[in-house]
């Protein structure tokens, strides 16, 4: 990505919804994928698959986002803007 596209990205208003939760970003080997997600607390924190979150259980985490499980069903999270 450039400089310009990132910056673009980072500075988009409103893409993180209050009270939500939100991927920030997907980092790690093909092997070893992590992500950091904002909570909707608003506190940010690490996650690898099978880390649970007040919104759910961390499913999987690949290059579109990261697998949420919650009350049964899954969605996926993706970094907003992407």
């Amino acid at each position: 990505m450039s400089n310009a596209t990132v910056k673009s990205a980072a500075t988009q208003k409103g893409a993180l919804k209050k009270n939500s939760v939100s991927l920030l970003g997907i980092f790690g080997s093909k092997t070893d994928m992590r992500a950091l997600m904002r909570l909707s607390s608003g506190r940010v924190k690490e996650v690898k698959p099978g880390s649970r979150i007040a919104s759910g259980t961390v499913v999987a985490i690949d290059d579109d986002g990261v697998m949420l499980r919650q009350s049964g069903q899954t969605k996926r999270i993706a970094i907003p803007g992407s």
